[in-house]
């Protein structure tokens, strides 16, 4: 599964290619369109490495035995917050 993760983050650029701004339409909102096409491809990959970083983490505390135990203060995950989120590293004391 980690191998799969890794692969999942090296290639998550890949989809998100560079929106390329249509030369023949000079208009301001063409600009302002394409501009806004890109921040939120940008945003998309960022959220997207994110949280692939959070699942590695998680499976890394896995192979530590230290899953489901807060990385903060050591103490035990509620089993309902960790099927919300299985990749959550933080009590809800620490996560505020």
């Amino acid at each position: 599964m980690r191998a799969e993760v890794r692969d999942m983050l090296e290639n998550a650029g890949e989809n998100t290619a560079p929106v390329k701004l249509d030369q023949t339409q000079q208009g301001r909102l063409s600009r302002m369109d394409a501009m806004q096409q890109q921040a939120m491809a940008d945003e998309t990959q960022r959220r997207r490495h994110v949280r692939l970083a959070q699942i590695d983490a998680a499976l890394a505390r896995l192979d530590d035995g230290e899953y489901g135990y807060c990385v903060t203060c050591g103490e035990e995950i509620n089993a309902d917050r960790l099927a919300l989120d299985p990749a959550i590293g933080l009590c809800l004391r620490h996560a505020k």
